[in-house]
């Protein structure tokens, strides 16, 4: 294969075993692809075909190796027909792909969150953990803002060659807790999109079926794909990732495509959230699983999609593992696969991981990464709804959008719509942290003023001084904002925006310097590089 280029470098027997293991379980085979030099348009459609395996394969080397070997990088460009000079620079596009091989590479390497609010905390911990001896990495947002105390110090994700693993009170567990998570509004009876979490085990369908799950799934089949796409349009959800989007609009374009050659269309989950201060999709995940399940199904249903993904960031293997044990009870139990729920609709989902992109966050980069490129944003048009995921139609939400289809569904479009404001309709989670009391995830209709959020939350702790709205890429406000009502048209109107959901408190002790570099360095850090105004004024500022 002399376009691949290959080095002298073998992989060792283990991470052979490791990239084939991985490969086998999506059904990609571990017979290499050779190509002749001169390639027929069939030839470039099975290679591509085969590449959406690289995210997997490089996550199985690094678990196997602690770090991507060049010989692991050869047999995976063999086994995917990739050049290994493409599958580096893909590697080396992530936070958590360890391309250059350190001393004691096979220890843990921990993951220390230096963003707003563990920013205060980092440096000691990043300073106790060195002189133990530890191999450590500042790292962007771990998605556990609320985690993050005085008593506890910043987010730890721990990567080891045996994944992620718990070592300390806030370092993300990859096992499974034995007790049900403790939501802040957990005997709240008005909640609608957290009513599950804290309440029943996360890991059984049969407690899922029991308060009422897959009701909404057959209410679907009852009114019909189409019926179920202008319920969601009359309601007027909009999208909860920041962009607010009309999910109706999206969804009614995707239905309208006929597809690939066999129709092929796509559901794509993005539950990348990688805004610093961004946690609520994974709070969903880790403790509803199926929730998610049943709306991405309902999603596909609705749209004409043959096949879901769930694209969701490597930091999470909790919420992977606890998703993948939902996808097979679903599947075990006939919601999932061929003729799901007795019904004549094929349907199935796939798991994909991310490696720690913050610009994946954005569709057309996940798209991208998914499909085994550098997670890079495309240009548009073309738009998802025509090419998304492999060129296909395909409908792309966020967890929390996703979940209001279950209401929706089952109470009706103008149900739905008269909750709310005239401009934000239904219900909104809020990512509560820094100086509050109880930091968490917060379920509210649409309309309180953001000091009754925070009271929420316990009220802030000290003197505030200031709230960062929207996360990283969002704006500040002071405290005579405190009564401006956190919907979508009043933000706006204040300048500011509620992007993922983010509220971050501030209080007089805080180092806002330090607060603002950060975030300058975050985002010098994150950028795709692609546009100037970002690639070089990012460095300068």
């Amino acid at each position: 294969m002399p376009d691949l280029h290959l080095t002298a470098d073998r992989a060792t027997d283990a991470e052979a075993a490791a990239i084939d293991a991985a490969l086998a379980a999506i059904g990609v085979d571990a017979a290499i692809v050779v190509e002749e030099e001169r390639l027929v348009r069939g030839g470039i459609h099975r290679k591509n075909e085969r590449r959406h395996g690289l995210l997997p394969a490089l996550h199985a080397l690094q678990t196997e190796s602690g770090w991507i070997s060049p010989g692991g990088v050869n047999h995976i460009a063999e086994m995917l027909n990739v050049p290994p000079a493409e599958a580096f620079g893909v590697a080396s596009f992530y936070e958590m792909f360890r391309v250059d091989e350190a001393p004691g590479h096979d220890d843990d390497v921990v993951h220390v969150c230096v963003d707003s609010p563990c920013l205060e905390f980092a440096e000691a911990t990043i300073a106790e953990l060195t002189a133990a001896g530890k191999h450590v990495h500042r790292s962007p947002c771990l998605g556990q803002c609320e985690r993050a105390t005085a008593e506890h110090g910043p987010a730890l994700f721990i990567q080891g060659r045996a994944g992620a693993a718990s070592g300390g009170a806030n370092s993300v567990p990859s096992d499974e807790p034995t007790e049900l998570w403790d939501l802040p509004q957990k005997h709240d009876p008005s909640l609608v999109l957290l009513r599950n979490v804290g309440r029943i085990d996360p890991t059984s369908l049969d407690a899922y079926v029991g308060a009422g799950g897959y009701k909404a799934l057959a209410k679907a089949f009852t009114l019909g794909a189409e019926q179920v796409v202008e319920e969601v349009a009359t309601a007027g959800l909009m999208g909860r990732g920041g962009a607010a989007f009309p999910t109706g609009i999206k969804w009614r374009a995707v239905a309208a495509e006929s597809g690939g050659e066999n129709g092929e269309k796509y559901v794509v989950v993005n539950a990348d959230e990688s805004e610093p201060g961004t946690f609520k999709d994974r709070t969903i995940m880790e403790n509803d699983p199926f929730s998610l399940i049943e709306a991405v199904t309902i999603a596909g249903f609705a749209t004409g999609a043959t096949k879901g993904w769930i694209y969701i960031r490597g930091e999470y293997p909790l919420a992977t593992l606890r998703l993948q044990n939902a996808i097979e009870l679903a599947r075990d139990a006939g919601f999932l696969g061929t003729g799901i729920a007795r019904s004549s609709f094929d349907f199935d989902i796939e798991i994909r991981r991310g490696a720690g992109a913050y610009i994946c966050g954005e569709e057309t980069a996940l798209f991208n990464s998914l499909e085994g490129f550098r997670g890079e944003p495309r240009q548009k048009p073309p738009f998802p709804t025509t090419n998304g995921l492999f060129d296909l139609p395909t409908a792309i939400n966020n967890p929390e959008t996703l979940l209001n289809v279950l209401p929706i569904v089952l109470d009706g479009g103008e149900a739905y719509a008269a909750t709310g404001t005239d401009g934000s309709s239904g219900q909104k989670l809020f990512c509560l942290s820094g100086h509050v009391a109880n930091p968490g995830t917060y379920e509210v209709e649409f309309g309180p003023t953001l000091r009754e959020v925070l009271d929420l939350a316990g009220g802030v702790t000290g003197n505030l001084r200031a709230v960062l709205l929207g996360g990283a890429a969002g704006s500040f406000v002071g405290p005579d904002a405190l009564d401006m009502p956190l919907t979508m048209e009043a933000t706006r109107a204040a300048g500011a925006s509620l992007g993922s959901g983010v509220v971050m408190a501030f209080n007089d002790a805080t180092d806002f310097d330090a607060v603002c570099v950060r975030i300058a360095e975050f985002f010098r850090n994150e950028s795709c590089g692609q546009c100037v105004p970002c690639r070089v004024g990012a460095v300068r500022q």
